[in-house]
């Protein structure tokens, strides 16, 4: 009886298969870098994968983070969308940064200074609750809250990037509506007659010793009249000359596979 109903049980789960894809090992071999990529549907269907291994290792999470942390911080009104947060004057590597920023800029840029200072008004004890409720990646302490996501602190999966982006569509972790909404016109990246996609890119490196890692993010969903799919690659980006491929590989991947043209 108790097999019967372990069966039954499985049964009702959303079908979905994995599988190695060629087509799309065949992008990464072509652009000369190593990567992996998870490409799984809303519910049942096949998730596309290359490099399954891969696929379950962690990786810092660089400012794949500001979705999560997005919501996090309109949940604790540190912030609200249509606020402006004024530039401190320090002239910063990245021209983007050197200006005043709205939530929306700063998410689009990856603008860290404006983001560690929405970290300082979260604090610690907030971030490990919405961590946990959340499901997101693997924290190691101690930690420093203003660099946690960047300095290897906290690592996620690219599986485990597509399941917690699920969540988030289905509105499944505990935030208000108003939140989920902002962050969804925030993470828009494209949206024409054929498809709508939502993203964010990610970029960590930290020459050792004793650990030395260096990768690209590009993690996201894009709505099609077909449905809607959610993805999550991640590649080794030594330096920024080979960051624009994290966007052209994606891209690339979802085209082979006819999910969007």
């Amino acid at each position: 009886m108790r097999i019967l109903g372990l069966l039954s049980f499985v049964l009702l789960l959303p079908i979905q298969t994995w599988a190695e894809d060629m087509e799309i090992a065949k992008l990464f071999s072509n652009a000369g870098v190593t990567g992996t990529i998870v490409i799984s549907p809303i519910n049942e269907g096949k998730t596309f994968v290359h490099d399954d291994v891969r696929a379950g290792r962690r990786f810092p999470t660089a400012s794949t983070f500001k979705i999560l942390n997005t919501l996090v911080s309109l949940e604790e009104d540190v912030i609200s969308a249509s606020d402006t947060l004024e530039w401190d004057g320090v002239s910063r590597e990245i021209t983007e940064w050197n200006r005043d920023q709205t939530l929306e800029s700063a998410f689009r840029s990856s603008c860290v200074w404006y983001f560690q200072e929405l970290a300082r008004r979260v604090g610690v004890a907030k971030y490990k609750h919405y961590l946990a409720t959340s499901g997101y990646g693997e924290l190691h302490e101690p930690l420093n809250e203003t660099t946690f996501w960047l300095d290897g602190s906290l690592k996620m999966s690219a599986t485990g990037q597509v399941e917690f982006l699920k969540k988030v569509y289905r509105r499944s972790l505990p935030f208000k509506d108003s939140s989920y909404n902002s962050l969804r016109q925030i993470m828009l990246v494209e949206q024409n007659s054929e498809y709508a996609l939502r993203a964010k890119t990610g970029w960590a490196t930290k020459s050792g010793p004793p650990i030395s890692w260096h990768v690209g993010w590009y993690v996201g969903y894009v709505e099609t009249r077909k449905g809607t799919w959610f993805f999550a690659m991640n590649m080794d980006a030594p330096d920024q000359s080979v960051l624009p491929l994290r966007q052209k590989i994606t891209r690339e991947a979802l085209r082979v596979k006819g999910i969007i043209e």
